[in-house]
């Protein structure tokens, strides 16, 4: 498999086509959004694109508040429906928080555009031998293998985010008390129980695969290499668990967010509290882990269904 995200064939007119590649492959490798989905942000950023040329803009940075304004009445004026337009304005905001995420704006033109709710999605999530499945995919007896069964264990053993994986350091690793330290969006940190599973998975990586990676060890080291001893980036990771999904024998759209998603539900649906998950998960808003309450009434009610005699 390719280790570079196929994001091109944006359009030729697109301002700021670099930053747009690079939001795009983070929605896919971060945030695990399917190609359909991928597709329909594509077409709204171009669309939105092409309004700020007529504006005069040539950069997303020069976005000022009020011609969000102009840019819904126009919409409107072509005659698209609120929820398309709704839908535009959540790609549009969610190019704009990754754009203060990676330092690129200090302000947030679209902090105060307020969107139609609109519907969620569930997000796709594992039964729990599919996710056995994946986790015994590597071969242990290689290297790489070793290394990236670690990877597969704590993801779905913490629920961390691709980039808080890609990230953590040796030193953030606490064996005797069996949890991490992750740092996610906005360089807020967090502490994680890693199971025992992960954490031998983890020490073994450390004792006999880890010193053959390293090549010029930092002052405070990464946790996971590459093969070339560099930083893994979110996308080798994003292969890795595609990799092992396949050979898991899985054909459905599996990303590193799904193993997240499937963390927090199979906690919930093992009688753990809400705000424990949200704790774990890093979410800043409760209404944010929420979603995984719906995911919990939901396989109830397929097991009510399947089960009772009434039903």
């Amino acid at each position: 498999m390719s280790k570079t995200l196929q994001t091109s064939h944006l359009s030729l007119n697109m301002i700021d086509e670099a930053l747009v590649e690079s939001f795009v492959n983070y929605l896919i490798v971060e945030c695990g959004l399917s190609e359909n989905t991928i597709k329909g942000y594509k077409g709204d950023l171009r669309n939105f694109s092409n309004y700020l040329q007529g504006e005069g803009i040539k950069r997303f940075q020069d976005l000022r508040a009020k011609m969000i304004v102009n840019f819904i009445e126009k919409e409107k004026q072509r005659g698209l429906s609120e929820n398309s337009i709704s839908r535009s304005l959540v790609t549009i905001k969610m190019l704009y928080k990754y754009m203060i995420m990676e330092g690129k704006i200090s302000v947030n033109p679209m902090s105060s555009v307020n969107t139609l709710k609109l519907q969620k999605h569930l997000p796709e999530v594992l039964h729990y031998k599919a996710v056995e499945e994946i986790l015994q995919a590597p071969d242990c007896n290689d290297k790489l293998g070793m290394r990236d069964k670690a990877i597969l264990e704590l993801m779905y053993a913490t629920g961390a985010r691709v980039s808080e994986v890609a990230s953590i350091k040796v030193i953030w690793i606490n064996f005797d008390y069996g949890y991490i330290r992750c740092q996610g969006k906005g360089s807020k940190q967090r502490i994680v129980p890693m199971g025992a599973e992960a954490s031998k998975s983890i020490r073994r990586y450390l004792q006999e695969v880890r010193p053959f990676l390293v090549k010029i060890e930092a002052d405070e080291p990464l946790l996971f290499l590459s093969r070339t001893g560099k930083k893994l980036r979110r996308e080798n990771i994003w292969s890795i668990v595609k990799k092992y999904a396949i050979k898991a024998g899985i054909r459905s759209n599996i990303s590193p967010h799904t193993l997240r998603h499937s963390f927090a539900t199979h906690l919930l649906e093992g009688g753990a509290d809400l705000r424990s998950v949200q704790e774990m998960l890093g979410h800043s808003n409760i209404s944010t882990t929420q979603i995984y309450t719906h995911i919990d009434r939901k396989y109830l009610k397929s097991i009510h269904q399947k089960f009772h005699p009434r039903a």
